[in-house]
């Protein structure tokens, strides 16, 4: 059997030269890596979503950089092939290029991963430069961003009224200009998510932005059906929840009812 070749930024940029649409999906450990791998996902992104999905938090503000390489990490040990990004979490690169560019380098240096992502448009353009000039592959991320839902006050969708689109695509221009090798759009009108994808060199990659990105993301509870809610834009595939549910409360039946274990 041919040993498949790593995923690259490369392969993601050729992709969109060839028109070819990307798969991207969230992991958090090395069994949600191995398995979204097997299934055919190109990208795992190690999302500061875990904050919800995985740590408790009800938003991604608590979420830590030492939180984020300890997952990144196992994802990392779990994939073989897949092009790992890891999520900059909330306040680890905001304050300077300086601080975004140690915590970029901690991410590296003790996860393995591939790439960092960042959130925020033409103010975040410095930064990105900063970092791509000195190596690291950046992923922009515009749009909603979840980091800044104190500042808005909702998960709604961004880009609606003239203002907000002429500042987005001014934003996906200044993040591209940057050096970012890709750039995800979150929750804006479909119309707008293609063209900014069409006026751009690097991917897009969607998430409730329409079927024009280059590529499209999920958060992997949501696909599965394990969140107790799903976003309007992230249909679930399966309904996992009561699926799991199930069999815990019948192997909690069999316990307390003494048919677990079997007698030898």
């Amino acid at each position: 059997m041919t040993k498949q070749k790593k995923i690259t930024a490369a392969t993601l940029l050729r992709a969109k030269q060839q028109h070819k649409k990307t798969v991207w999906l969230t992991a958090y450990d090395a069994t949600t890596a191995e398995l979204a791998e097997s299934a055919g996902a190109e990208v795992l992104l190690v999302g500061d979503s875990l904050g919800m999905a995985c740590l408790g938090f009800d938003s991604t503000i608590p979420v830590t950089l030492t939180q984020m390489i300890h997952h990144t990490a196992a994802v990392v040990r779990g994939r073989t092939r897949a092009w790992v990004v890891c999520d900059l979490p909330f306040g680890s690169y905001q304050q300077s290029k300086e601080q975004a560019f140690a915590s970029s380098v901690r991410v590296l240096q003790e996860s393995g991963c591939d790439a960092v992502k960042i959130e925020g448009g033409v103010p975040m353009a410095e930064t990105i430069a900063f970092l791509s000039e000195r190596g690291i592959a950046v992923v922009a991320h515009i749009g909603l961003t979840p980091q800044s839902v104190k500042k808005f006050g909702s998960y709604g969708k961004r880009g609606t009224d003239k203002a907000g689109r002429a500042q987005l695509i001014q934003d996906a221009r200044a993040v591209t200009e940057a050096g970012a090798v890709s750039l995800v759009l979150e929750n804006i009108p479909f119309d707008l998510a293609g063209e900014i994808t069409d006026s751009l060199e690097i991917s897009t990659v969607g998430i409730g932005a329409g079927p024009d990105c280059d590529a499209q993301v999920l958060v992997w509870n949501d696909l599965l059906g394990i969140s107790p809610s799903n976003p309007p834009f992230a249909p679930a595939y399966t309904k996992l929840r009561p699926l799991i549910n199930d069999a815990i409360s019948r192997w909690v039946d069999d316990v307390k009812s003494g048919q677990f274990p079997k007698k030898s």
